[in-house]
């Protein structure tokens, strides 16, 4: 139960983190890491993919560690942050991008809140002046703007 609790508190506390390090690292210390994902370049990949260790090595570290140790919440922690970086391949890298044709119909209002929230971010292609730098925490404004059509 323990485990599970961990689990669910780290998948949200990421959405918090990554909006914080979209914010102030990816647009600020690291933007020549993060530049080529507004800036885009030829080819399948982006040095701005590089972010994803970030988070998948402490991830990694928590679920090992914790397993090693036969302490639960910290897998659970680990997890929380894995669940998180597949959610966000899933939003960002399939749904908003498109980098893979998956989800291409759906008519779905949060998605598609989503998506425009993103559009809005991507609109200045610099490094300052950015907006909605959050990724399943939608402004309503573009919530209700989806609910309305």
């Amino acid at each position: 139960m323990l485990t599970a609790l961990t689990t669910i508190l780290a998948f949200g506390a990421m959405e918090f983190m990554a909006w914080f390090t979209h914010k102030y690292v990816m647009h600020g210390f690291l933007w020549k890491v993060h530049e080529d994902h507004h800036q885009p370049k030829p080819g399948p990949f982006e040095k701005n993919d590089l972010f994803f260790l970030i988070y998948a090595i402490p991830s990694w570290l928590c679920i090992m560690l914790g397993a090693m140790n036969q302490n639960w919440p910290v897998v659970g922690v680990g997890a929380g942050i894995a669940l998180y970086g597949l959610t966000y391949f899933l939003v960002h890298d399939v749904l908003i991008h498109r980098r893979f044709k998956w989800f291409d119909n759906t008519n779905n209002a949060y998605f598609k809140a989503i998506r425009k929230a993103h559009k809005v971010h991507h609109k200045n292609r610099f490094k300052e002046e950015g907006s909605c730098f959050g990724m399943l925490i939608v402004p309503k404004k573009y919530f209700k703007e989806q609910k309305i059509k």
